[in-house]
């Protein structure tokens, strides 16, 4: 099912990627206290910025990359109990993979 927000301008929408829980020495870390995932999957791009000529400037990521983003960057949104971040194209650091 398609995701029925779409971005504006050079914002980026992602899905956190779910961490990999790793339990040590039987010692159990509650959600709450977890660091926010900074791995994402790109689900939907904006409508692309413009530069002082009107030209658009090209996203350099695209739908189904996963990417590094800065830890609090965006803006954090619920859609159908899923748990989504728009972000500006700036807050994403690298492509992984």
């Amino acid at each position: 099912m398609a995701v029925k927000i779409k971005p504006l301008g050079d914002r980026v929408l992602v899905e956190a990627l779910a961490d990999k829980e790793t339990i040590k020495g039987g010692i159990v870390i509650p959600d709450s206290a977890k660091e926010k995932p900074q791995e994402a999957k790109v689900i939907a791009l904006g409508t692309g910025k413009k530069d002082d000529d009107g030209k658009l400037i090209p996203f350099e990521v695209k739908v189904g990359d996963i990417v590094l983003t800065s830890k609090y960057g965006g803006t954090d949104v619920k859609y159908d109990d899923k748990e989504y971040k728009i972000l500006s194209s700036s807050d994403i650091l690298a492509i992984v993979g």
